[in-house]
């Protein structure tokens, strides 16, 4: 009979992601609401930019920090 065990060295793995898309989703929409707020300025594009891909990049990472605790816990070895 074989049990899953939580392998723990991946589920920190899992945690530290969660917590950089956590911060990642807060800094990704100040940004937008910085550009979307100051549209005359000269730097309106490149923060516009740089917002829309730092929040595409925190729903990457969410979905791939629940991916690798799933993994921690589910996965057999």
């Amino acid at each position: 009979m074989e049990t899953n065990k939580t392998d723990k060295t991946t589920l920190i793995k899992g945690i530290k992601t969660l917590v950089f898309a956590l911060l990642s989703l807060f800094m990704g929409p100040i940004l937008l609401s910085i550009a979307f707020n100051n549209p005359e300025k000269p730097l309106y594009i490149p923060i516009l930019i740089v917002g829309c891909l730092i929040s595409g990049f925190a729903i990457f990472l969410l979905f791939k920090g629940i991916k690798t605790i799933m993994n921690s816990m589910f996965k057999k070895k």
